[in-house]
């Protein structure tokens, strides 16, 4: 089992979601030794990709988890709900979900703040 860390911005998502929702949410959410070393895919998760950064994502009921594998540890960066994604997807008319993230610069600005907030 790997150390799950929540930047501030997903921290404060997670919060406003029902505790018996963020249990659901996280208890299949298990990354193994061989995903986190790049040795095994995992179905599980979905690979969002742009000019060189990945970032995954592991669905789950309502709920998105968009996070990055940094020194063996498991950085949760954003927690959406689906309906905003699926807004979102229905009016961009692009490839499919993971594609149409990777184009999104309204996505990578929400992965971007995360991270900024994770290193204040």
């Amino acid at each position: 089992m790997h150390q799950i860390a929540f930047n501030e911005i997903s921290a404060a998502e997670l919060s406003v979601i029902p505790s018996a929702e963020q249990l659901e949410l996280f208890s299949g959410f298990q990354v193994s030794e061989e995903f986190l070393n790049g040795e095994k895919e995992d179905p599980r998760f979905g690979v969002v990709e742009r000019d060189g950064r990945r970032i995954f994502r592991y669905r789950s009921g309502d709920y998105r988890v968009y996070f990055t594998m940094e020194d063996g540890a498991v950085i949760v960066q954003r927690v959406l709900h689906a309906d905003s994604l699926t807004d979102f997807l229905f009016r961009s008319g692009m490839g499919s979900e993971d594609q149409k993230l990777g184009k999104s610069r309204s996505f990578w600005s929400l992965i971007d703040a995360g991270e900024k907030a994770a290193r204040k």
